[in-house]
């Protein structure tokens, strides 16, 4: 059985790029090696409560009718109408650097005004580099090159807190680098939670993984889950298809990648997987689950990005986890309406880990680390957002339940080296590799967050499958 292309991975990059070629008749066929889809970005249960993973909010947010933009350019070319999404916007955001603290929304007129308060000194330096954001092209090859972002926010900004704030929102939601970001990703970061914004459907991710599911079967694509692929198999310098798990060969024209770009290289060259650039920056996420609405409490937030030291530093955990810094979410407050709510208060708390530190620990030595910083994580985010009703050894009493992912938790369910979400510091803009009709996309193709992931296929298969290119 041939098949015009073979998808490594279900989750949104993949899902995407399938309905696309499938749109044109190509006969696609998504393989998967868990017994759901999603990837990076999908969902599980826990005693009845189906829980998000790496989901915290959908950047890129729009209203409706805005035709400019990355979420409407998806839907056009995915053929799903905007309600479908459900998006529901998001109450209001912070981030807190040491004793600052900015408020923003989707409405960027109130980050503007609050950096005129913080900094008024410098209001018009930031007015200049949102004015240059807005003209760069991020997807020009300029982008490609390894400019960094912290020499040209110096040279426009001259204000290390200033450019700290802004730093701390954009690495955390998308950089594989440690400290600094190159400067096209960071133009899309910055336009993706700034100028358009956070939303999120009452649902969660399985809103949009169930609409790009039935999408990709409506036009005949085809997908396998619990099917890792082994190898994929190559002639004359050539895709000539994939080995799976269980032995069968797919035979296929081309083959796109989802996984990784260090996760793939070892699925056709082991000896260059060796030198290939790896991520090395992971994280800890703990989720509570408690009785309570987050405003029963004073928590009114959506999202909360901090650094509770001088100097915001974006590396990898010296610790098993670094507590000073990261990204407390809300999920329940967006603005749902219609009477949707909730029924159980959920907090996330995401902060940089350190992958070595946690291989190394026993069995039981892991389960007791595991629990000791799920309550540095949470009493930190008590801390912040400020317990108007209990103190938190009564709050903990009252959890309903706890959940908490490791380094070694998304090496589990993703496969990223190192548990490297953002994948590697090396991107394939192009996503062509040196194999012949083997294509990258997804998080190492350098697309960003969940509609760039989306986009990512869909940009992939248009440039180099639907016009016939490959050989």
């Amino acid at each position: 059985m041939k098949y015009d292309s073979v998808i490594i991975g279900a989750g949104l990059s993949g899902l995407a790029a399938g309905i696309r070629l499938a749109q044109f008749g190509k006969r696609v066929l998504v393989v998967e090696k868990h017994s759901i889809i999603g990837g990076l970005n999908s969902f599980y249960s826990r005693f009845g409560r189906k829980i998000d993973v790496g989901l915290h909010a959908i950047t890129n947010f729009v209203r409706k009718g805005i035709s400019k933009s990355p979420l409407s350019k998806l839907l056009r070319q995915l053929r799903i109408p905007y309600d479908l999404l459900c998006l529901c916007e998001q109450n209001l955001s912070k981030i807190i650097l040491n004793d600052k603290t900015a408020k923003f929304s989707n409405d960027f007129a109130l980050l503007e005004t609050e950096i005129a308060r913080l900094f008024p000194q410098s209001i018009d330096a930031f007015r200049n580099l949102v004015a240059k954001i807005k003209t760069f092209n991020p997807f020009t090859e300029d982008s490609t090159q390894n400019i960094s972002t912290r020499a040209v926010l110096s040279s426009l900004l001259n204000n290390q807190e200033l450019e700290d704030m802004l730093l701390l929102p954009t690495l955390y939601y998308g950089s594989a680098r440690e400290n600094d970001v190159t400067w096209g990703q960071f133009v899309i970061l910055f336009r993706s939670i700034f100028l358009e914004g956070f939303a999120r459907p009452f649902e969660g991710i399985r809103r949009i993984l169930t609409l790009l599911l039935q999408k990709f079967q409506e036009f005949g694509g085809e997908k396998r889950l619990r099917c890792e692929v082994q190898r994929i198999e190559t002639q004359n310098g050539k895709v000539a298809g994939v080995v799976l798990s269980d032995g069968n060969f797919i035979e296929c024209k081309n083959v796109l990648s989802t996984i990784g770009y260090p996760e793939t290289v070892k699925l056709y060259d082991k000896e260059n997987f060796k030198t290939t650039p790896k991520g090395q920056l992971s994280f800890c996420e703990a989720i509570a689950i408690f009785d309570q609405q987050p405003q029963e409490l004073g928590w009114n937030d959506t999202i909360i990005f901090f650094e509770k030291k001088p100097q915001f530093l974006y590396k990898k955990s010296s610790d098993e986890i670094e507590t000073s810094s990261g990204v407390i979410c809300l999920p329940n407050n967006f603005h749902y309406g219609d009477g949707q709510a909730m029924g159980e208060g959920i907090l996330r708390v995401t902060a940089l880990a350190n992958y070595e530190k946690w291989k190394a620990l026993s069995d039981s030595t892991y389960r007791a680390m595991k629990k000791n910083c799920f309550e540095q994580l949470i009493e930190q985010a008590v801390k912040i957002l400020g317990d108007k009703c209990l103190e938190f050894n009564t709050w903990k009493n009252n959890l309903l339940d706890r959940d908490f992912f490791t380094p070694l938790t998304i090496e589990r369910f993703t496969g990223r080296v190192n548990g490297a979400i953002y994948g590697s510091p090396k991107k394939i803009y192009d996503g062509v590799l040196p194999i012949k009709n083997l294509f990258l996309c997804g998080t190492d193709q350098g697309f960003l967050g969940i509609i760039g992931s989306m986009l990512s296929g869909i940009s992939i298969v248009n440039r180099h499958l639907l016009l016939e290119k490959i050989e």
